[in-house]
C-alpha cells in the first residue's frame, strides 16, 4: 500500500513527541511485554509449528536461552539462527514469536530464536557474544546436528541484522566456523546517525517515519560501553577493514527507513570484496514492517524473495 498524503501526516504525528529512548526504554519493554502476551499464546497454538525452549551452554560462563520453532510435519529444509531487533535494548524471543512462526510457515525451515542479553544492563559486546555462541552451537552441530553446514543461515532484522553481520565478521576473524548464508533485514551498519551522516536516508527518513535518527542514536548510546566501541566493526560493520570471505548475503531494506542507505552500502561493499550479494529495497515499507502479519503484501513479498535466495546454491 502506497504512503499517501493522509498516511504521511499520520506517520508524522505518531513520530512526535519524540521520547528519549535512553530514559524510556524500561517503559517500552513493559509495553512490549503486555502487548505480546496474547500473540505468544496464539503462536504456541499454531498447528503448523512445534515450539520448544532450550539453553545453549556458553563457553564464556553465560548460558543463552533459545526458542526453537520446527515445522510440525518435521519436514524442515534447513535451520535459521534468528536475532531479533529492538535496538539491542528492547525486544526478546516473546516479541518475535509471531515473526518466527511466519518464517516457519513461509520458508519451511527450523528457526532458532536467540534471547541474547540486552543493553544497557549488558553492554557491547555481551549481546553479540551471545549471538556468536548460538551461531557457533548450530554451525558446529552441537545444537540441531541433523542439519548440514550448507543448510544453516543467519538472519536478523534491524539490530538483529547488525548482529548477524557482526557474527559473520567475528566468525571469519576467529576462524571457528562460517555460516553459508546471511539475511540482513534493514540492518544497522554504521555509527553516525546525526544530521551530518553520509547517508541521505538518515536525513530524509529520520524524523517522520516512526523510527527516528534520534532514537537510533539513543539506542547506540545505550549499547556501546565507550566511545572506542563506536569505532569497532563489530558494532558498526561498515567500519570493517576487510569485507572478504563473508557468507552469501541478502540485504533487504525498507524505502522509508533511516537505515536504508547504510544497509545497502554494506551490501555493496561485501559485493565489491568478492562475496555473492543480493540487495533489495521494499517499496513503501517502513522500518519494522517484517513484524506485520502475513496478510500484508509487502511481508509475503519479502518471504518470497528470501525463499528464492535460499534456493540458490
Amino acid at each position: 500500500m502506497a504512503i499517501n498524503k493522509a498516511m504521511r501526516a499520520a506517520l508524522k504525528a505518531l513520530s512526535y513527541p519524540e521520547p528519549d529512548i535512553t530514559q524510556t526504554y524500561k517503559l517500552k519493554r513493559q509495553v512490549e511485554a503486555i502487548a505480546n502476551k496474547p500473540a505468544k499464546a496464539k503462536a504456541e497454538r499454531e498447528k503448523d509449528t512445534v515450539i520448544r525452549s532450550d539453553i545453549i551452554k556458553g563457553r564464556r560462563g553465560y548460558d543463552i536461552p533459545v526458542r526453537i520453532f520446527t515445522p510440525s510435519d518435521k519436514n524442515s529444509s534447513g535451520a535459521i539462527v534468528f536475532f531479533h531487533g529492538g535496538g539491542w535494548v528492547c525486544g526478546n524471543i516473546d516479541t518475535y514469536t509471531g515473526v518466527c512462526t511466519d518464517i516457519v510457515e513461509m520458508l519451511g525451515r527450523t528457526v532458532v530464536s536467540v534471547d541474547y542479553r540486552l543493553a544497557p544492563e549488558n553492554k557491547f559486546p555481551a549481546g553479540l557474544e551471545d549471538c556468536y555462541e548460538a551461531a557457533y552451537a548450530v554451525c558446529t552441530h552441537k545444537l540441531l546436528p541433523e542439519f548440514s553446514s550448507n543448510d544453516i543461515v543467519l538472519m536478523g532484522d534491524s539490530a538483529g541484522g547488525n548482529l548477524a553481520a557482526a557474527v559473520s565478521l567475528l566468525a571469519r576473524d576467529r576462524g571457528e566456523f562460517m555460516p553459508q548464508k546471511q539475511i540482513l533485514i534493514y540492518p544497522s551498519a554504521g555509527n553516525d546517525h546525526s544530521i551530518t551522516s553520509e547517508f541521505n536516508s538518515v536525513r530524509d527518513n529520520g524524523t517522520d517515519y516512526l523510527l527516528t535518527s534520534k532514537q537510533i542514536e539513543g539506542y547506540l548510546s545505550l549499547y556501546a560501553s565507550s566511545e572506542e566501541d563506536f569505532r569497532s566493526p563489530y558494532l558498526a560493520p561498515l567500519l570493517a577493514d576487510d569485507f572478504r570471505f563473508q557468507p552469501a548475503t541478502l540485504v533487504i531494506t525498507a524505502e522509508y527507513c533511516p537505515l536504508r542507505d547504510e544497509g545497502e552500502e554494506y551490501g555493496r561493499r561485501l559485493r565489491a570484496a568478492g562475496n555473492r550479494v543480493k540487495i533489495l529495497r521494499i517499496k513503501d515499507a517502513l522500518h519494522g514492517y517484517i513484524s506485520l502479519r502475513l496478510h500484508f503484501k509487502m511481508v509475503r513479498k519479502t518471504y518470497e524473495l528470501i525463499a528464492r535466495f535460499l534456493e540458490k546454491r
